[in-house]
């Protein structure tokens, strides 16, 4: 009996580092704070700057160079399609665009068929889809990658659309006329027992491994608007306006979504291993009204800070995992992944289009409506390292921290007594002096450059009345403090 007692306080501590009685356990939400994961038994953010999603289903893409790139860069995650939805070169003003394979080099979970095998078999699966997806998510696993799997996406368009396999004129199974904003609703003609079925197919055929969680869907609001929020200085929220508003998915598409979601925990309720979940709600930043149980990560693509603030009282992983749309330069990229992380998120992606085929090291040219480049992955790893370098899990936001900060935005976590990591954006200074509320002690100071790693110490100060008093010089426009009690 008493051996039976100490396996099962084993058990449960193995859970709590991750492990499972002498198997390993997917990565997880982080059991002392849920807004970090914990993967082989450490405290981990999600950082990276990763390809278009592509990497599996455009044959012509090496998979195993861009995967090692991003490994020897310091980069720790990547996001792939799963081959549901993929698009057409050109699409977006998009060059070299990894999700846009050539036309015989896409490669899908189904199979085709006929004589010319010109369309596609929503009831029989492409094997060869699902070889090279494990054999992807293997690659990543020896390179401590995790992966990103998002299962559906939006359709934006009607050529995409055109090209779906979802889409009755390319299958043999549907024969019904499915309008795009209706094909990943419940009321899609049928289609849904094939969604359903491809489901459960791919959680079952990945159960075993751990480095990787599931999202239902990207950008479902794309396909089925509600506008919610006008994020800047307006009430009136224009239809077609994307770039100045919050829009949510509509009821009919968050039925779909629960649907998927809820396929997923029920195939795995038979299966070994659990994985996380994530969902995808808005750009941006608003408030998120319901998240349900089986959502662990809340995404977001654009977000500002508020995204996370207006969201940390859900015990979740908060995500940016898709940037883009704010220019090519690295220093928006940057600055980005600082204050999101900053502010409590627990998870960035940078969509990189220096990434294609051909150019599976990152240092690709490219025409794109967004960033990317070997300098911005080395900076992100500066970022990455520098979380690390805390017990992560013990940091919170600490809005209320910082007593004074005259031009200055200030990005702090902290455990409100030990230590203490801050980013400063400046606005319209070069000198100020920084005031954060800490218990009495004395307090090593470092500043770190965050476009060159490069540390400088400004020795100790001490606290004076709960007051730590730091004077800042910040010519480069932003800088990062490491401030740790002695």
């Amino acid at each position: 009996m008493r051996k039976q007692v100490l396996l099962w306080l084993m058990c449960g501590l193995s859970l709590a580092i991750g492990r499972v009685c002498g198997q390993s356990s997917p990565i997880a939400l982080h059991p002392q704070n849920p807004h970090y994961f914990i993967y082989k038994g450490k405290t981990t953010a999600l950082i990276t700057s990763a390809e278009h999603y592509g990497a599996v289903l455009n044959l012509d893409f090496d998979y195993k160079k861009y995967l090692k790139t991003l490994a020897d860069e310091g980069m720790n995650y990547t996001r792939i399609f799963t081959g549901t939805y993929y698009e057409i070169q050109g699409d977006f003003n998009i060059e070299n665009n990894t999700l846009a394979p050539k036309p015989d080099r896409y490669l899908g979970p189904w199979q085709k068929v006929g004589g010319d095998k010109m369309k596609f078999d929503l009831s029989k699966w492409n094997e060869a889809y699902f070889t090279r997806l494990k054999d992807f998510l293997d690659e990543a696993r020896k390179h401590g990658i995790i992966v990103e799997i998002t299962l559906f996406s939006s359709i934006y368009q009607d050529k995409t659309w055109g090209i779906s396999p979802q889409n009755p004129v390319n299958n043999v199974n549907l024969t019904d006329s499915i309008p795009r904003q209706k094909a990943q609703t419940l009321d899609n003609k049928g289609l849904w027992p094939y969604q359903q079925a491809f489901v459960k197919k791919i959680v079952t055929e990945l159960n075993g491994f751990d480095n990787l969680f599931f999202e239902v869907q990207n950008e479902p609001w794309s396909d089925r608007t509600v506008a919610v929020y006008n994020i800047v200085n307006k009430e009136e929220l224009l239809k077609n306006d994307w770039t100045n508003k919050a829009d949510f998915a509509d009821e009919a598409s968050l039925q779909w979504q629960a649907a998927v979601a809820n396929t997923i925990t029920q195939t795995e309720q038979k299966l070994a291993k659990k994985h996380l979940i994530a969902q995808n709600y808005t750009n941006f930043r608003a408030s998120i009204p319901e998240v349900a149980p089986t959502i662990s990560i809340i995404n977001f693509h654009y977000a500002w800070p508020e995204a996370v603030q207006w969201n940390y009282h859900y015990p979740k992983v908060i995500g940016f995992d898709e940037s883009g749309f704010a220019g090519s330069d690295d220093a928006v990229y940057r600055r980005q992944a600082w204050q999101f992380m900053l502010s409590g998120g627990g998870l960035f992606n940078s969509l990189d289009y220096s990434f294609s085929v051909g150019h599976e090291d990152g240092r690709g040219t490219y025409k794109a409506p967004g960033g990317g480049s070997t300098a911005l992955r080395a900076q992100l790893k500066i970022l990455a390292d520098f979380l690390h370098s805390y017990d992560l899990e013990k940091l919170r936001p600490n809005y209320a921290g910082i007593l004074a900060a005259p031009g200055l935005i200030t990005y702090t976590l902290s455990d409100k007594s030990q230590a203490f990591a801050v980013f400063l954006r400046a606005t319209g200074t070069r000198k100020s002096t920084l005031k954060i509320a800490v218990d009495k002690g004395t307090y090593s100071v470092k500043t770190l450059d965050t476009v060159s790693g490069k540390y400088t110490d400004l020795g100790d100060a001490k606290s004076v009345e709960g007051v730590l008093t730091i004077p800042i010089d910040i010519p480069a426009g932003e800088l990062a403090l490491k401030v740790l009690r002695r």
